[in-house]
């Protein structure tokens, strides 16, 4: 089975890759250069990704700088962030990287039944 597939987010296309799509988990990462916990998850996320090997899901990156109408759509004032939809519905948050364990136990909490 694939891996999740990342995606790079933008205001024109983020309605669909984030609120299109039925059936599997949206993690939409708000990152921003400079910012040193998001080149942190950056770096781990080829890894956190392969430990999802089969999952129905994807990541979507938007740099928060470059859209700012993103981010205050989601009333967004840090970074990172990682927002989870699933069905176009947000159903989670996550403020801030704190690590590989943290982030695969909230992604698995949300992921769809198999």
């Amino acid at each position: 089975m694939a891996h999740p597939v990342s995606y790079e987010g933008t205001a024109e296309n983020f309605d669909q890759l984030v609120m299109q799509p039925q059936g599997e988990l949206v993690v939409v990462d708000f990152w921003g250069d400079g910012c040193p916990n998001c080149e942190i998850y950056a770096a781990a996320e080829p890894e956190l990704l392969s430990e999802l090997e089969g999952a129905r899901m994807r990541v979507v990156k938007v740099n928060a700088y470059q859209h700012e109408s993103l981010a205050h759509r989601f009333g967004l004032y840090g970074i990172p962030t990682f927002l989870l939809f699933r069905d176009g519905k947000l159903i989670g948050k996550m403020s801030q990287y704190y690590g590989k364990a943290y982030w695969l136990g909230v992604v698995r909490e949300h992921l769809p039944a198999a």
